[in-house]
């Protein structure tokens, strides 16, 4: 089913879907194909990441990522989004000195990229920012749980709120989030009776990597759902494509057509 034309989903949207009790459905995506493609599928948030720095770089983590580089993949997601939220990533260091760098940052984001919410990772320490940047009228995004940016920190990427301690601070900065103003919250990597009760617990919507099937939405990157890269298969993945395979396979019969000289044939041109 292909998705309307006529109606953009805003954060508001995704919030009366909670209360409805709809399912709500991300993906992350970098660029303008990949981006028309999922929103013309009916997507109903695209998040532009900074796991591009992953994914697209090939950089080993988040860390490295700049406002710059997410401002020019946000302006190339943001044109082909007709249906979809866009919402973006702000990256490491770009909202941790103090509010106003925070409060500027976002508005690059908003202002030069096309954002209509941005991301933000943690929990009390980010409250004053998250609270600014609501006030100026952008929506924010919480993520917790399993936040890379903080991966030095957590010893790697570890499945976090596995203790009492560290499911009830999980637990309030959900709620001190939603206080602040957020729209709603990324639970990434947390076992699913936590998240689920995070769910219950706040009016925001809860969208969910990693951390089982009971919050309010799913959030997946969309070139692992693709299977782009097959060596890359955490648990909680799930497949719905194989490119690598048929990338590769497309690659070497190209190379070998234009070896046989099968490609082109005849003597057509432009």
């Amino acid at each position: 089913m292909v998705a309307s034309r006529q109606q953009k989903i805003t954060i508001l949207d995704l919030r009366k879907k909670k209360e409805r009790g709809e399912v709500i459905t991300a993906l992350t995506a970098y660029d303008y194909p990949f981006a028309k493609l999922f929103d013309r599928a009916g997507i109903d948030i695209l998040l532009v990441g900074d796991s591009l720095g992953m994914v697209v770089h090939g950089l080993p983590n988040t860390l490295a990522v700049t406002v710059d580089d997410m401002i020019y993949h946000s302006r190339a997601v943001a044109r082909a989004a007709q249906h979809a939220h866009v919402t973006v990533d702000m990256p490491f260091m770009s909202y941790q000195v103090d509010v106003a760098q925070a409060v500027e940052n976002a508005g690059r984001l908003v202002k030069e990229g096309g954002a209509e919410s941005v991301k933000l990772e943690g929990g009390r320490t980010i409250i004053d920012a998250v609270r600014r940047i609501v006030a100026i009228g952008i929506p924010v995004i919480g993520h917790l749980g399993l936040t890379p940016q903080s991966i030095h920190a957590m010893g790697g990427y570890r499945i976090q709120g596995t203790e009492l301690h560290a499911q009830q601070q999980l637990k309030a900065d959900a709620k001190l989030l939603e206080d602040a103003g957020a729209s709603a919250i990324v639970l990434e990597g947390m076992p699913a009776i936590l998240a689920q009760e995070i769910a219950k617990t706040v009016a925001i919507p809860t969208i969910g990597i990693g951390a089982g099937a009971g919050c309010d939405g799913q959030v997946l990157v969309g070139y692992d759902l693709l299977g782009i890269d097959l060596s890359f298969s955490p648990k909680f993945l799930r497949r719905y494509a194989e490119l690598e395979s048929t990338i590769t396979a497309a690659t070497k019969r190209f190379i070998d057509d234009v070896k046989q000289r099968r490609f082109p044939t005849g003597s057509e041109s432009f």
